[in-house]
C-alpha cells in the first residue's frame, strides 16, 4: 500500500466531534465494546510485554464487549459482559487522551481523542518505525481494505483532505485478523477471576478507569499464552504489579492534558507559541521521542 500520511492523523484521533458521521463506524461487529473509544488499536500479547518492559504499561487500556447472541456471558455491575468459559474476555489497546490537534489540514485546533504516542504539533507519531510500533498501525489500512470496510484514509479524502490512500493493494506479508480464529490467547483474552471486578465495568463506562483497574487486565493479558485462554497466576500477578507502578512520561502526559482539557471537539483556544510550549511542557521536556518529519 502506499499512503499520504502528511498532516492527516485521520486514523490516530476521534474523528466524531469533527463528523457525527462517523459515530458507530469503528463499532460494526458483533460485539461492541463497552468503552466508547474511537478506533482503539488492539495489541499482541508480545507488543503488550513490550510496553510494559519499557516502564509503558501505564499507557495500556482494556476492552471489554457486549456478548453477541449466543455467546457465553458474565453479568458484573448489572451489565452482561461476552465471556469465555464463565471468564470475561478482553482485549489490551493504547490509550487516547484528549490533545489540541488540528487533522486533516484543519485550520483551527479542537480537543480532540488522539493516541497517547501522537505528537500534536507535527501530527506524527513518536513511536513510528521503532519496536514499539504496533502492528495493526504499520498494516493499516490492510485490514479494512480486506473486510471492504471504510478506512479512515477515505473519510479524510470525502472531507476535502486530498488524496491519502493511493494504493489499493493488500501487502501479502499481511498479519491475521486481531480477532480472527487465532486470536485466543494473541490478542483476545480471558480475566480469569471475574469476581474481583465489581466496579471495574461502572468505572470503564464512565472513563474512570484506576491504574489497578488497567494493570488488572495487562497482568491477565500478559499471563496468557498465544492458543489459550488459561493464564500463568505467577506470571499474571508480576506483571499487574509492573503496570500499576509504571509513571512513564507518556502516562504523565495524559494526566497533564486530562487535567487541562475542555470538551470534546472545543476549540483550543491558545495561540502557536503557547500550544508549543503545553506540548514541549507534557510531552518532549519529560523525555517523549521526537518524530522524524516527513520525507
Amino acid at each position: 500500500m502506499e499512503l499520504r500520511c502528511e498532516g492527516c492523523a485521520g486514523c490516530c484521533v476521534d474523528w466524531r466531534p469533527l463528523a457525527p458521521e462517523a459515530a458507530g463506524s469503528d463499532r460494526t461487529g458483533s460485539r461492541p465494546p463497552l468503552d466508547d473509544a474511537y478506533d482503539l488499536v488492539p495489541l499482541a500479547r508480545d507488543e503488550i510485554a513490550g510496553f510494559l518492559d519499557d516502564g509503558l504499561g501505564d499507557v495500556l487500556v482494556p476492552r471489554l464487549f457486549e456478548p453477541a447472541e449466543g455467546d457465553d456471558a458474565v453479568r458484573i455491575d448489572g451489565v452482561a459482559v461476552a465471556a469465555a468459559g464463565g471468564r470475561p474476555v478482553f482485549a489490551v489497546g493504547l490509550r487516547k487522551p484528549p490533545k489540541p490537534v488540528a487533522p486533516i489540514g484543519t485550520d483551527e485546533h479542537r480537543w480532540l481523542d488522539a493516541c497517547v504516542f501522537l505528537d500534536p504539533t507535527t501530527l506524527q507519531c513518536r513511536i513510528h518505525g521503532d519496536d514499539r510500533y504496533p502492528r495493526t498501525c504499520s498494516t493499516y489500512p490492510a485490514h479494512s481494505l480486506e473486510l471492504d470496510a471504510e478506512t479512515e484514509c477515505e473519510r479524510v479524502e470525502a472531507a476535502g483532505g486530498g488524496d491519502r490512500l493511493l494504493d489499493y493493494a493488500i501487502p501479502d506479508d499481511t498479519p491475521p485478523l486481531p480477532f480472527g480464529p487465532r486470536a485466543a490467547g494473541a490478542t483476545v483474552f480471558a480475566y480469569p477471576d471475574p469476581d474481583d471486578l465489581d466496579g471495574v465495568i461502572d468505572r470503564l463506562r464512565a472513563e474512570r478507569l484506576t491504574s489497578d483497574d488497567r494493570a488488572r487486565f495487562v497482568g491477565a493479558a500478559v499471563g496468557s499464552s498465544p492458543g489459550s485462554l488459561s493464564v500463568d497466576r505467577d506470571r499474571m500477578a508480576e506483571a499487574r504489579a509492573r503496570a500499576r507502578d509504571a509513571d512513564s512520561w507518556a502516562g504523565r502526559a495524559i494526566r497533564g492534558w486530562n487535567e487541562r482539557t475542555a470538551g470534546d471537539g472545543d476549540l483550543v483556544g491558545l495561540d502557536p507559541d503557547d500550544r508549543e510550549r503545553l506540548v514541549r511542557e507534557l510531552e518532549d521536556d519529560p523525555g517523549a521521542p521526537k518524530t522524524p518529519g516527513w520525507e
